[in-house]
């Protein structure tokens, strides 16, 4: 993979060596694409190496904001809104601020703020650091494996879901919306006869999956119409969900009413009232 740019550097590499307390890994607990990246995080026990800081799920109109710490600001960066981390890492940058990120304290300027090579840095390059019964989320005799279904999920999955909720047109609507639902009728049968997305281990494309699955009937089976059924009318997936949510990092890091409130609150077309659902009930994740 060729890294370039200001926030494509390399955890692990000369520029940037793996370093405890070096590292700050800054999310949010809506956003799904920074909830895989915390998961690995505490799953490989890295929680303990690289510290985090956690945005509102709320967003203001100057982006992700610092508004969970006392003074509205990180208690370590010392900054309000994800925008001042882009900033000083590139006076220049006109983009958005989006998340997850990591940050080198050493400047405090962002190594890398794309989820999918964070994760796998993180995996790969932080070997040193990681507890002893760590589960191996990228082995290489499952690699090829693991990124066929990646690329599945990422196109049919969450991709199929965002799409819904961007569409202005019926037919479009429908087109995602069947990918989406064959995508996990296929998957409610693999689970029929599987614990794991890939072969007979913990993956990191099931961390992938999980945090979709995980915010279905809170967010997008209502604000994104993927409305044909709840993931617990699943008889396989929803097993196979609630399975992994039992495991401490994914459990942990998973936060309901973050994601509820995030979803609701940050879509003034779809929520002029702005009222936060009070269900659904979540505590069926704990039966």
């Amino acid at each position: 993979m060729t890294h370039t740019g200001p926030f494509k550097g390399v955890l692990g590499s000369d520029p940037f060596p793996a370093q405890a307390g070096r590292y700050r890994f800054i999310w949010s607990e809506l956003c799904p694409w920074s909830h895989r990246v915390a998961i690995v995080r505490q799953l490989l026990g890295l929680d303990t190496v690289i510290s985090e800081g956690k945005l509102n799920p709320v967003i203001t109109e100057k982006g992700w904001q610092f508004s969970l710490d006392e003074g509205d600001q990180d208690p370590i960066l010392g900054t309000t809104y994800m925008m001042d981390s882009y900033l000083k890492t590139d006076p220049d940058y006109a983009g958005r601020a989006t998340i997850p990120v990591i940050i080198d304290l050493t400047t405090e300027k962002i190594v890398n703020n794309e989820s999918h090579d964070l994760m796998r840095q993180l995996e790969m390059n932080f070997t040193e650091f990681t507890k002893p019964d760590a589960p191996e989320l990228y082995p290489e005799f499952l690699r090829a494996e693991i990124d066929e279904i990646n690329a599945i999920i990422l196109e049919e999955v969450i991709g199929a879901i965002y799409q819904m909720g961007a569409t202005k047109s019926q037919d479009d609507y429908a087109k995602q919306y069947a990918i989406l639902f064959a995508r996990l009728d296929q998957l409610d049968a693999h689970f029929a006869d599987h614990d794991f997305l890939v072969g007979e281990q913990l993956t990191e494309a099931d961390i992938r999956l999980y945090v979709s699955l995980v915010r279905f009937d809170v967010a997008y089976y209502s604000m994104y119409h993927a409305d044909r059924n709840h993931l617990y009318d699943f008889p396989n997936l929803w097993p196979y969900a609630k399975s992994l949510y039992k495991i401490p990092a994914f459990r942990e890091t998973t936060n309901f009413e973050a994601i509820k409130k995030g979803f609701w609150l940050n879509n003034h077309a779809e929520n002029p009232r702005q009222i936060v659902p009070l269900g659904p009930d979540t505590s069926i994740w704990e039966a």
